[in-house]
């Protein structure tokens, strides 16, 4: 489980010098990878790959959030490079590789694994900012 810890800190470290973002997120940004990262690879093998990968990135939006607010930087500082580790790259190569090698049906099954996650990250991070913007917003009396 620590090479998870360090694999993935460094992983979403890395990207904030690669974007060029501010050295002072450094830190935090590679902590909300790694939490995110840490919590899918926790709870992957009970629930499967695409709501392990919801659960994570709704875990890194809320991170993100919190981040934000606290150190006074843009959201999408921290969600960048939080969702690095999820990204689902790998498999995305292995899908087109399958399709060159003229394997269809490994390669449509590999793609839409790829499609599911991709858009589990996408809602994960949807999610965290819908439920940021019903908790600040105030509610109306009825």
């Amino acid at each position: 489980m620590w090479a998870h810890f360090l694999t993935s800190f460094f992983a979403a470290a890395a990207f904030v010098i690669l974007f060029n973002a501010p050295k002072k997120s450094l830190l935090q940004c590679g902590l909300v990878g790694m939490l995110g990262w840490v919590l899918y690879v926790s709870i992957r093998e009970e629930i499967g790959e695409a709501p392990a990968t919801l659960a994570a990135s709704l875990l890194v939006g809320i991170l993100c959030q919190l981040c934000a607010k606290f150190y006074r930087t843009p959201v999408i500082i921290f969600s960048v490079a939080g969702v690095i580790p999820l990204v689902p790259g790998g498999m995305a190569y292995n899908a087109m590789r399958l399709f060159v090698e003229n394997r269809y049906d490994e390669a449509l099954h590999t793609g839409a694994q790829t499609l599911m996650i991709a858009g589990a990250i996408a809602a994960g991070l949807v999610l965290s900012e819908v439920l940021n913007q019903m908790m600040r917003r105030p509610t109306a009396a009825v």
